[in-house]
């Protein structure tokens, strides 16, 4: 099974939405809320939607915007595609 890694995350979330300068995605941020890594829910509307693009799975809405951290949001990502390898 493929699992949605906090690397693939961080490269989706700079094409849709890029970096505020003064964010240091390198470093371990799994447990920051997205508003202090400068994503308000636009940002993460537009990086759901290339993760359903690119990764062929299709998201639950309310987990999406229930993820206030990264660790959160790469839950409801690798649930979906272990669900979509289950079916």
């Amino acid at each position: 099974m493929t699992r949605f890694e906090l690397t693939d995350l961080i490269t989706l979330l700079r094409e849709s939405a890029g970096e505020d300068e003064g964010v240091d995605l390198d470093g371990d941020i799994h447990d920051v809320p997205f508003a202090e890594l400068g994503y308000d829910s636009l940002a993460m509307l537009q990086t759901t939607g290339l993760v359903e693009r690119q990764w062929a799975v299709l998201l639950d809405e309310e987990a999406v915007s229930e993820a206030e951290t990264p660790r959160q949001y790469l839950d409801v990502v690798n649930r979906a595609l272990s669900e979509r390898t289950a079916a």
